[in-house]
């Protein structure tokens, strides 16, 4: 992660939120931002959910459901996806007890000047640029000779027993998913899923402190991902998430035992804009805390990337450039985090 641009070292706002009497700091008030919903959200249209036991069943109509949420959402529920839920838990409960640790403790895995695994945020490239009201902890997880020795070794020992099973079962379930978006899209047996061969996957754990002022700051800035697949787990039931659809944001409640999909920029470019990534945003609490853990798959770094050749047709010609994995994160790391201004760069 060494080759990217590193994001400049800021304070932890777990330890700014504990303070007394808190007024939020000028940096973080974003007052001019769209306005947060608080309509009730039986009312609103919600995410498809797709089961991937039917899928791995060949059942043709949830195919369809996975080809129309991918295309017209670009977010989905993932159900009966097979990894056990016992195992699920324990992450539930380790990350929490990790974000817990004594901040002394902490510390020794923060951000460095030239590192950006560890605990801090990502996309601060300007000393006057406004910040996010939360903390994350970053880190790479797959490959395994990819870790970073500083970070990932020194999670606590029983967080990381489950971790090391954790990510390899949201591997499989990155590939077969991969997998069936090839028979949606009725390219060549294994013309996409050649691609994420000895796939790469990193896990940004987000926690977001309440916040006197929610309206007026923001937990996590609009954006799309730049990876292919992100699976992301909620480890409390407090909401936050939300992601833009015709113009309006709308709250996505996590369906208990389900991950939560979305489709990021590098699969965007590989359906050639078939399915597309899409705008989200995370809000916070006033009383409450928030805590999710994201992991995020894509092809390796030496990759070369564009429309998939069954999708470039005289009909629908290319609609992105070919170009590296690596180019393609040199560019995302390198800017504030914003909408999906680094996949409009790659467009034709």
């Amino acid at each position: 992660m060494s080759k990217f641009k590193v994001s400049l070292l800021v304070p932890s706002v777990k330890e700014l939120a504990k303070k007394p009497n808190l007024q939020v700091p000028e940096q973080y008030l974003y007052p001019n931002q769209d306005s947060i919903l608080v309509s009730n959200t039986t009312s609103l249209p919600q995410v498809p959910v797709i089961d991937l036991s039917k899928l791995s069943s060949e059942d043709s109509i949830e195919l369809e459901k996975l080809d129309l949420a991918c295309k017209e959402w670009g977010f989905f529920q993932l159900i009966n996806h097979g990894v056990d839920q016992s195992l699920v838990e324990n992450v539930k409960i380790g990350v929490p007890e990790f974000l817990s640790l004594p901040f002394e403790e902490k510390k020794k895995l923060w951000q460095t000047p030239d590192d950006m695994e560890g605990f801090g945020q990502l996309f601060v490239v300007s000393e006057n640029q406004k910040l996010e009201w939360a903390d994350l902890f970053f880190t790479t997880t797959l490959p395994s000779y990819a870790r970073n020795p500083r970070i990932f070794p020194n999670i606590p020992r029983r967080l990381r027993d489950n971790l090391e099973t954790y990510c390899l079962e949201l591997k499989r379930v990155c590939i077969t998913t991969i997998k069936h978006i090839e028979k949606a899209l009725k390219v060549k047996p294994n013309e996409m899923v050649e691609i994420f061969d000895d796939i790469a996957q990193t896990m940004r754990v987000n926690y977001y402190p309440p916040c006197p002022q929610p309206e007026n700051v923001i937990g996590l800035n609009p954006h799309s991902d730049a990876a292919a697949l992100t699976i992301l787990l909620q480890a409390c039931d407090v909401e936050g998430l939300q992601i833009k659809k015709d113009g309006q944001w709308i709250p996505i409640k996590p369906l208990i035992n389900a991950f939560v999909i979305n489709v990021g920029d590098i699969l965007e470019i590989l359906t050639n804009g078939i399915y597309r990534s899409i705008e989200h945003r995370a809000t916070v609490n006033s009383q409450k805390e928030r805590i999710s853990i994201a992991s995020f798959h894509k092809p390796q770094m030496s990759k070369v990337i564009g429309p998939t050749p069954t999708l470039v047709t005289p009909e629908r010609p290319a609609l992105f450039k070919t170009f590296s994995v690596e180019d393609y994160y040199k560019a995302y790391f390198s800017r504030r985090l914003q909408g999906k201004s680094c996949l409009d760069l790659m467009r034709i």
